[in-house]
Formats: C-alpha cells, structure tokens, sequence
C-alpha cells in the first residue's frame, strides 16, 4: 500500500508535463485549420467573381459594370482584390475574366512554413451571346 503511494506522488507533474509539449501542437493545428477555411473561402469568392463578371460580360457590358459586380461580390474580402477583363476575336467572341487576390496570414507562425501573402487566382472564360 505504501508503495502504490509514494508511486502516485511521483507522478504529480505528469500531467503539466504532457500538457506543455502537446498544447503547441494543438494549439498549430487549429490555426492551421482556421487559416485553411479562410482561404478556402476566399477561393471560393473570387472564383464566383470570375463567374458572376464573365456572364455579365457575355451579355455586353461594359469593362466598369463588370469591375462593379466583381467588386459587388467581392465586399466581404476588402482590398487586394483585382480583375482583369479580356476580350478575344474570332467567332463566336470569347470573354476571359480574371480575377485574383493576396490573401494575407494571421497566423504569425504559418507564414514561416508557407508563403505570406497567398496569392488566389481564378479565371472563367465564355462565349458572347449572339
């Protein structure tokens, strides 16, 4: 009985112990999962930008309205975010519309394991109307 005892004292700091090498690991992954949903959203908005602009384009709006619905569907982001409109020849006109964004870190130490801005790009290209 006494043995069981003084093998229970023993162990007392265990725990802190254990806590103190797991907590920055755990404390990274959830950033680092907090970090990834941000950019995924992000993605997922600009590449809705390109779409909502290329099919206004297709209808023949002009470069400004375009800029003006991809700025629309972009309020949530801020700045940092770009389009770029071009317009081919030939038969049927195909419209490519371009938009990209830096996505910056809020994590201080991700962005010594990945690149700080992350720069997202998407492009979606249709045929005008005839």
């Amino acid at each position: 009985m006494r043995f069981i005892k003084k093998m229970i004292r023993n162990r007392r700091g265990q725990a802190l112990v254990e806590l103190a090498l797991a907590l920055p690991l755990i404390i990274l992954l959830v950033m680092g999962t907090i970090e990834f949903g941000r950019i995924f959203h992000s993605y997922l908005l600009i590449t809705n930008a390109s779409r909502e602009g290329a099919r206004i384009a297709i209808t023949g709006a002009s470069d400004t309205e375009i800029t003006d619905k991809i700025n629309e569907v972009t309020l949530t982001l801020g700045s940092g975010v770009s389009s770029d409109v071009n317009r081919y020849g030939g038969n049927p006109n195909p419209v490519e519309v371009v938009v990209t964004y830096q996505n910056y870190l809020i994590t201080p130490v991700l962005d010594t394991i990945v690149p700080n801005p992350i720069t997202l790009t998407s492009t979606t290209t249709m045929k005008m109307e005839q």
